[in-house]
């Protein structure tokens, strides 16, 4: 794996910025889930599982990138792992509601493991710090959202 280290230095603002506005929607439909007109909720509470389905794709989808960039591209590892979590996010949203967002919420704890892991050899650790913050607002809107009325 790669060892070169382009994120020597502290993330640029902008790349922060859009990252954290990115928990806009799990926060607002987290909160929709629960204080929206009772005939929104589950509308609202769809909307978290959606978009929590796609980012779990994303994230798996960064993997592909990384691993593509040299000489692991001969491992088939990283390409497995990549399209993991677009198949339990996929699978999550055939689950009832509670239980597909449960199971994006474990499943974006066990991205940020993975990533934890992965993002050191390939360079990345810089990106580690704010992915935990985003992780953890992310996983806790989903923990919220199964379990609103």
């Amino acid at each position: 794996m790669t060892t070169s280290n382009p994120i020597a230095q502290p993330l640029p603002r902008s790349v922060a910025r859009l990252g954290y506005a990115g928990l806009l929607p799990f926060v607002a439909l987290a909160a929709a889930a629960w204080l929206a007109p009772v005939a929104y909720r589950a509308q609202a509470a769809f909307g978290l599982l959606a978009y929590g389905a796609s980012i779990a794709s994303f994230l798996g989808a960064i993997h592909w990138g990384l691993a593509m960039r040299g000489p692991q591209a001969l491992q088939p590892g990283p390409f497995v792992w990549g399209v993991f979590p677009s198949l339990v996010a996929w699978l999550a949203l055939l689950l009832p509601l509670s239980q597909g967002l449960l199971t994006l919420a474990l499943l974006l704890g066990i991205c940020l493991a993975v990533d934890w892991r992965s993002y050191p050899a390939y360079g990345l650790g810089g990106w580690l710090s704010m992915r935990l913050h985003l992780t953890t607002v992310a996983v806790f809107s989903l923990l919220a959202g199964s379990a609103a009325p």
